[in-house]
This record gives C-alpha cells, sequence and structure tokens, in this order.
C-alpha cells in the first residue's frame, strides 16, 4: 500500500474525523490506503453477530476483551485510520489511548460485512492488508455478503500469509496467539 500519494497528514484526518462526529454522530471515518472512507452504520444482524463474538471470545479467553470500534492507527508509519468492529486485546489494554489506539496488544480484529456499495473494496481488500501492515496477528472476517468466515493469519509483507474460508454453519480454528475453535452454527441466523 502507498499511502505516500495522499497529501493529508495523519493529523489532518484525526482533525477532520473529529469535526465530522461532532457534526453528525452517524457519520464515522477511517483513513485507509491515503483515502478518506466512510464507515457504514451497522444493522441489527451486524450487532448481534458482534454480542455473540463478545461472549464466545469472553468464554473462551476470559483475560482478553473483544472491543467495540476501538480506532486504530493501521498501515506503514500510523498513516492510516481504521475502526474495526471488534478487537481482542487484554482487558485494560485501551485505557488512556484516546480515539486511535496503537496496534500493539490487539491479537485479533474482527470485521462483519455491511450492505454497502464499499464493503467489497474495503473489508476484503484495503483492511486485510492494512491489518497485515500493522501486523495484527489474526483478521477474522464475518462475510454476510458470501455466508462464510475467514481467519486471516501469519502477517508478513503487508499481507497475510494463510487464509482459511469456511461456510457459516462449520467450525474453524482460531490460531494463535487467540488459540480457540469457533463454532460458526448460529452465523446462519443473521444473515439478513
Amino acid at each position: 500500500m502507498d499511502t505516500s500519494a495522499s497529501p493529508l497528514s495523519q493529523e489532518d484526518f484525526e482533525e477532520i474525523a473529529r469535526a465530522a462526529a461532532r457534526t453528525n454522530e452517524s457519520v464515522r471515518l477511517e483513513f485507509l490506503d491515503g483515502k478518506i472512507r466512510e464507515k457504514a452504520l451497522p444493522d441489527g444482524y451486524h450487532g448481534r453477530i458482534i454480542e455473540w463474538l463478545t461472549k464466545v471470545c469472553l468464554q473462551a479467553r476470559p483475560e482478553l476483551w473483544l472491543y467495540g470500534d476501538q480506532g486504530l492507527h493501521v498501515e506503514a508509519y500510523r498513516r492510516g485510520n481504521a475502526r474495526p468492529d471488534g478487537c481482542l486485546a487484554r482487558s485494560g489494554a485501551f485505557e488512556g489511548a484516546g480515539e486511535w489506539a496503537s496496534t500493539e496488544d490487539v491479537e485479533m480484529v474482527v470485521e462483519v460485512t455491511s450492505r454497502d456499495r464499499d464493503t467489497n473494496q474495503r473489508d476484503r481488500v484495503d483492511k486485510s492488508a492494512a491489518y497485515a501492515a500493522a501486523a495484527i496477528p489474526v483478521y477474522l472476517l464475518v462475510d454476510r455478503g458470501n455466508q462464510s468466515v475467514k481467519v486471516h493469519s501469519e502477517p508478513e509483507g503487508g499481507r497475510y500469509a494463510k487464509v482459511n474460508e469456511v461456510a457459516f454453519g462449520k467450525s474453524v480454528s482460531l490460531p494463535e496467539p487467540v488459540g480457540f475453535e469457533l463454532d460458526t452454527a448460529p452465523l446462519l441466523g443473521w444473515v439478513g
């Protein structure tokens, strides 16, 4: 990802994002691949999936928490900002971090696809590359459009070396450092 073409600095983006949030609380912005992008607001099934994943993660790894909507600095040289649907990290990892935190303590990020025109590029392409560039160990993509779960792991060179995709209803291993089996059967009821 080459973000050098963007004249927008990290500080400029953060100022724009704060101003947009003050003006309209339903606007959520991200800065990926040198471009400002609007993140779609979640629908009810989207929220239910995050609720379910939070419970599953807490049962499997009680020392961790799935933080919803924590902004992260991603991409090389912190020239990107993403707001994943969930960040799995130790409890208290983001205390005092502010709106845009380091990815240092993040073990897994979660995205649930939305029903908007940008979901293919944003969730399936740009975010995968940004999270890999930030060396986040696991990227879990709940792809409602394809009715599948993709587990990206082993980040290296700005991409994930391993991608394991299973259809909703099957179980999938979330590799270390997450380290547990995820039964995706409940997702069959929340395709929306």
